[in-house]
């Protein structure tokens, strides 16, 4: 590239001319530098702090699902009676007359109507941890009321 004409224009500004044209330039060199390096290393240090806190609450909560997952892989095998008889409880203590269910060999069919969602989500914890039961399928459409109506279809474990 032929710098002869820049230089002769140059050399053809005033000393204030070229001041100025040399600080204007220094400016946009500055503004460059901080919107491609500075600006996006800061913002990153800014917000590392906060990234990190909720990258170690995940990490708690990961650790708390793996505990109880090897809790629940250490306890005994358990009948299909007792898996029976802890989901027959756990119906009548937290869905009460709000669900009616079917069993089909390792198939659970619960009906809800008008279920409060505090009673479902206790009666699903409940399920998953005493009677062992996995849960599979669900259709449920949240009511006018505020309770959960729908199907829920949980598998027994085997015999």
């Amino acid at each position: 590239m032929n710098m002869q004409p820049l230089r002769q224009r140059w050399s053809a500004l005033a000393p204030r001319e070229q001041a100025l044209v040399g600080a204007a330039a220094a400016v946009v060199a500055l503004a460059l530098l901080w919107w491609i390096a500075l600006g996006p290393a800061i913002g990153t240090l800014r917000e590392a702090e906060a990234q990190h806190r909720a990258l170690d609450a995940q990490l708690q909560q990961m650790r708390r699902l793996q505990a109880q997952a090897q809790a629940m892989q250490s306890q005994p095998r358990q009948g299909r009676d007792e898996a029976v008889r802890q989901l027959e409880a756990a119906i009548r203590d937290h869905l009460g007359t709000t669900a009616r269910y079917t069993i089909a060999g390792e198939r659970v069919t619960v009906t809800l109507l008008n279920t409060p969602p505090e009673g479902l989500a206790r009666w699903l914890t409940q399920v998953r941890s005493n009677a062992r039961a996995l849960p599979g399928e669900a259709r449920l459409a949240h009511n006018a009321s505020g309770g959960w109506d729908g199907t829920l279809v949980v598998t027994l474990p085997a015999r």
